[in-house]
């Protein structure tokens, strides 16, 4: 059957078919065009207030997985200049694998008040001896934990980057009854300084001194005379900030203190990186070094989908296919071996 419209009647129709299109088109770009909702991130750290006297001005912010287990591990965790406890959190993943393997987290926070670039006053001769500044607020942070959660005091460690593992090598070195192991990232030996005057010489070249004259400095600043913290160096080959060379400063020292010699060691590679290792007479690793070939200034990450945002997002993290809190939590035999083969 033929039908037969008249010529205007179907321009009419024609007109309202294209209104009606246009109509449902701007309403589809708009609906598209629309930003969508998104839950605020929820943070993971939390800040407690009250720890002690506090006399370096410090900030405390903890993580604490659900059902922390009893007699957990507690790693405490200083940043490097220019980053907060959120951001080197975000970016070493140091959440993620406390939450999978059942230890707490400590992270001290510097304030622009105290340091405008936010780095640690490893510098300051009242910030870094025992019993004072900084490196007390550290101290009264770990005690609190302590008190508050179920910590085994024989598994307590600190590591940090650049400012914060220049920190990390006075906490060894002040508090060696505290830790059981330290994780110094692109930092610098303990007593490598006297004073804000000699900081950038020494971030280039560390003073010349034997191990023993390193040691001693170690041996110099607590009367402790027990066991010493196992102590893990990592520095990349081309960092421009923080010279390689104090790599080998640390290394002498933390020999010399532990009472090894500098030339026996084995050489494995881990993720095609250099690992170096110094045993004691027991067979027990006691201090190693990862030269990280290439690397620049940073902690090492490895990029995975859960820390995606880690080499492009967050300062001073270099994605070189390592990821050094991992490796430093296997070190300290603080992860699960049934979760120990999952990615990070």
């Amino acid at each position: 059957m033929r039908l037969k419209l008249p010529i205007a009647r179907l321009l009419k129709a024609q007109h309202r078919w294209e209104k009606t299109l246009l109509k449902a088109t701007a309403t589809s770009r708009k609906l598209l065009n629309r930003p969508r909702k998104t839950r605020p991130k929820k943070d993971k750290l939390t800040e407690v207030s009250s720890f002690g006297s506090n006399p370096g001005n410090l900030r405390m912010l903890t993580y604490v997985p659900p059902q922390l287990p009893d007699s957990a591990p507690l790693v405490v965790v200083l940043h490097g200049c220019m980053q907060t406890a959120r951001d080197y959190d975000e970016g070493s993943g140091w959440s993620m694998l406390a939450r999978r393997h059942g230890f707490a987290l400590l992270y001290a926070e510097q304030s622009q008040v105290n340091n405008p670039n936010r780095c640690f006053n490893w510098f300051q001769p009242h910030d870094v001896r025992r019993g004072s500044g900084e490196a007390l607020s550290i101290r009264q942070m770990v005690s609190r934990m302590r008190r508050t959660h179920s910590i085994d005091p024989a598994r307590i460690f600190v590591t940090g980057l650049s400012a914060g593992g220049a920190m990390t090598s006075m906490m060894l070195a002040t508090y060696p009854e505290v830790f059981a192991g330290g994780g110094i990232i692109a930092g610098l030996p303990y007593g490598a300084v006297s004073g804000l005057r000699q900081v950038m010489s020494a971030m280039k070249r560390p003073q010349t001194r034997s191990g023993e004259q390193w040691g001693d400095l170690v041996r110099a600043a607590s009367s402790y005379a027990g066991s010493r913290p196992t102590v893990s160096i990592w520095h990349g080959t081309e960092d421009r900030t923080v010279a390689a060379s104090n790599a080998a400063a640390l290394l002498s020292q933390w020999t010399n203190v532990h009472g090894v010699s500098e030339e026996v060691f084995t050489q494995t590679s881990v993720a095609g990186h250099r690992r170096r290792a110094w045993s004691n007479r027991k067979g027990d690793m006691i201090v190693e070094l990862y030269l990280i070939d290439g690397m620049g200034h940073g902690t090492p990450v490895r990029r995975t989908k859960a820390q995606a945002r880690a080499g492009r997002a967050r300062p001073f993290m270099l994605d070189v296919g390592i990821s050094s809190s991992l490796h430093l939590a296997k070190s300290w035999g603080i992860v699960r071996r049934k979760a120990a083969s999952r990615r990070i």
